[in-house]
C-alpha cells in the first residue's frame, strides 16, 4: 500500500465493510449533547488502499476497548486511491465520525481543504484536555515543515491529531525500501545481487533475467514488478536525482519535473517497458493480482519496502526453499557520496481528524486518547494481555499458541480476527514500539534475520534522519497554489503515460505538454514564493523513500 504506503509503507487495516449509511452519528459536532463515550458507536474511515479487517465487528481487542471506554467502533476501509477517497467523502458528505489517513501528499491536502471549508471539528480548545493526543502534536514532536503546514494549525485553529512519529531514536523504523531479487533467480543468471550498483548495472541485470527465458508453471517470469498501482517500482528515481526539488545551480530551487534528470529517469523506465523488463500491468493491477503473481513465482525482482515483500512471498518461499528475496545493491544515489548515510524522512504516517458529522466529539476524543495511551498502544499492537501476550521482565512476549497461529496464517486473517493489525494502530499517538513495547513480537526469527541482513547490505553507513524543510510542504502555502495544484497533481499520471509512449521523442512531448500547462497555471510565482520562504533555512537535498 501506498504510498505504504508501507511505506509502504506501511500495513494498515480495519474491521468491516460499511455502506455510507453507517457513517457518522448525525449532525452537530459541537458535543453539546455528548455522552462522553458511554454507549456511543463511532465510525472510522481507515484511508489506506488495500487495508482490511476481521470477519466480525466484535474482536477481543475491540471488546477490550469498549470495556475501557464504553465506546463501540465500526471501521471502513479504502479500496483504491486514497486521494480520491478523501476528496469524495467531503464532496458527497458521506462522512465517518473519525477519519485517519496519510500525513502527506494529496491526502493531506484534502484534509487541509476540508478544514478550511469548516468540515472538521476545531480542537483548539479541547486538545489540551487529552494529554496523550496533545503530546503527539506538540511542536517539538512534529517535523517542522509539517507542523507549519498542517499540524500546528490551519488559519489559527487546530484540527489534526498526529500519529506514529517515533517517540525516541529507538523507535525509528526504516522500512528498507529497495529492489529485491529472488535468490534462486540471481543464481540462475550468474549475478551477485550486491555487484549491481549503477543504473546500467540494474538494466543489464534485468536484461539477463529476461534473456534467460525463465518460467513458472508455463508462465514467463517477469524481470521487474511491484504491487498495486505500480507501488513502488518508481524508486529507481534515486539513481537520477536526490529529491523532488533540486538546486538550479544558482542557489534557487525548482521542481525536478523540469530537469534533464527527470527526462533521463523517464526514458530509462520507457526502455524497461519497451524491452519487456518491467511488468506492463504493474500500474493497473490490484494488490490481490500482484500478490498472486508473487505467490506463483512470476516476478524475479520486486521494488517496495522489505516487510511487504517478505509477507507477499512467504507462501512461495515456503514451497520453494532458496527462493527468498534478497537485496539488490546498494545502488548508487544521485548526488550522494558513497560513504554518506542514507537520508530518510522519518515521520508519522497518519493524521486523524474528527468530522463535523460526529455528534459525540467528547467520545471520539476519549477513544483516541485511550488508543494513544501506553495501555492502548500495547492493546492495539499486541492484543489482550494475558490472552495473546504476557510480560516477561517488563516487556511483552507473545504467547506461543498465538504466535504459532499467526505464523501459520500467511493471509493475516487470523490476526485481524483477533483485532490486531486492523487499522487501530494508525491512531495510537507517538510510535513507542521499542521504547514502551517490545518490538514486533509477532515476527519470526527468520524474518528478523532477513531484515537485519538487508539492513547491513543497504545501510552500510547507517541512516540520517531528515530534519530539514521540504519544499513540497512549503509550495502548498503559495498564493497561486489552488490554481497550480490541479496541474501539479498530474505529474505521476503523465509520467506513466510517457513511459508507455512509442518513442523517446513522444515521451518527452508528453512531459513538455504538462510542463507548459504547469507554467501557465502559476508555477513561476509559486516557486518564487518557495524560494523566498526557504531563504536561510536548511532544505532537503537528498531523500530515500521510507
Amino acid at each position: 500500500m501506498a504510498k505504504l504506503r508501507l511505506k509502504a509503507a506501511c500495513t494498515l487495516m480495519g474491521v468491516m465493510m460499511l455502506t455510507g449509511l453507517l457513517y457518522g452519528c448525525g449532525g452537530g459536532g459541537g458535543g453539546d449533547d455528548a455522552s462522553g463515550g458511554k454507549g456511543s458507536t463511532l465510525t472510522i474511515l481507515n484511508n489506506w488502499n488495500g487495508s482490511s479487517g476481521p470477519d466480525s465487528d466484535t474482536t477481543p481487542v475491540t471488546q477490550a476497548i469498549e470495556e475501557k471506554t464504553g465506546i463501540k467502533i465500526k471501521i471502513d476501509y479504502t479500496k483504491g486511491s486514497e486521494v480520491e477517497k478523501v476528496n469524495t467523502i467531503f464532496a458527497t458528505q458521506d462522512l465517518p465520525d473519525i477519519y485517519t489517513g496519510p500525513a502527506w501528499g494529496g491526502e493531506l491536502d484534502g484534509i487541509i481543504k476540508a478544514a478550511k471549508e469548516g468540515q472538521l471539528v476545531d480542537l483548539t480548545d479541547k486538545i489540551d484536555k487529552y494529554p496523550n493526543l496533545a503530546k503527539a502534536i506538540a511542536k517539538e514532536n512534529v517535523p517542522p515543515a509539517l507542523y507549519e503546514k498542517a499540524i500546528g494549525g490551519i488559519d489559527g485553529k487546530k484540527y489534526m491529531m498526529y500519529q506514529n512519529q517515533p517517540a525516541t531514536g529507538d523507535d525509528v523504523n526504516d522500512w528498507l525500501y529497495g529492489f529485491y531479487v529472488r535468490k534462486d533467480v540471481a543464481e540462475k543468471v550468474g549475478v551477485d545481487p550486491q555487484s549491481v550498483k549503477t543504473k546500467e548495472d540494474l538494466y543489464q541485470f534485468l536484461k539477463k533475467i529476461k534473456d534467460a527465458n525463465l518460467s513458472e508453471n508455463g508462465m514467463p517470469v517477469m524481470p521487474l514488478g511491484g504491487f498495486h498501482d505500480g507501488w513502488a517500482v518508481g524508486i529507481g528515481n534515486t539513481l537520477f536525482y536526490g529529491t523532488s526539488y533540486v538546486d538550479k545551480g544558482d542557489g534557487s530551487l525548482e521542481n525536478v519535473f523540469f530537469t534533464k534528470a527527470y527526462e533521463d529517469y523517464t526514458l530509462y523506465y520507457r526502455k524497461l517497458i519497451a524491452e519487456g523488463l518491467l511488468d506492463p500491468e504493474v500500474f493497473t493491477q490490484t494488490d490481490p493480482i500482484a500478490n498472486e503473481k508473487i505467490k506463483q513465482g512470476r516476478i524475479a525482482v520486486l521494488a517496495a519496502h522489505y516487510p511487504a515483500i517478505l509477507d507477499a512471498s512467504k507462501d512461495y518461499v515456503k514451497a520453494h526453499p532458496g527462493s527468498d528475496y534478497v537485496p539488490v545493491g546498494p545502488l548508487e544515489r544521485a548526488g550522494a557520496e558513497a560513504n554518506r548515510p542514507v537520508d530518510l524522512s522519518i515521520q508519522g504516517n497518519n493524521v486523524t481528524v474528527i468530522t463535523k458529522k460526529c455528534k459525540d466529539v467528547d467520545a471520539a476524543l476519549k477513544l483516541l486518547d485511550f488508543l494513544a495511551s501506553d495501555e492502548g498502544f500495547m492493546l492495539v499492537h499486541y492484543g489482550v494481555e494475558g490472552v495473546h501476550w504476557e510480560k516477561v521482565d517488563g516487556k511483552p512476549v507473545a504467547k506461543k499458541e498465538w504466535f504459532d497461529k499467526f505464523y501459520e496464517d500467511s493471509t493475516g486473517k487470523v490476526k485481524r480476527d483477533q483485532g490486531i493489525a486492523i487499522g487501530l494502530e494508525n491512531m495510537t499517538g507517538q510510535d513507542r514500539i521499542n521504547s514502551v513495547g517490545g518490538g514486533d513480537i509477532w515476527a519470526d526469527q527468520g524474518r528478523l534475520a532477513a531484515m537485519d541482513n538487508a539492513r547491513k547490505i543497504l545501510r552500510p553507513n547507517g541512516i540520517s534522519v531528515i530534519s530539514a524543510f521540504n519544499p513540497s510542504d512549503v509550495i502548498t502555502k503559495a498564493p497561486d497554489w489552488e490554481n497550480l495544484k490541479p496541474s501539479m497533481d498530474q505529474m505521476t499520471d503523465v509520467w506513466k503515460q510517457a513511459i508507455f509512449a512509442k518513442s523517446d521523442d513522444a515521451a518527452l512531448k508528453v512531459l513538455n505538454d504538462l510542463r507548459d500547462q504547469i507554467k501557465k497555471t502559476g508555477y513561476d510565482a509559486a516557486m518564487k514564493y518557495v524560494n523566498e520562504e526557504l531563504k536561510g533555512k536548511e532544505v532537503v537535498k537528498l531523500s530515500m523513500p521510507n
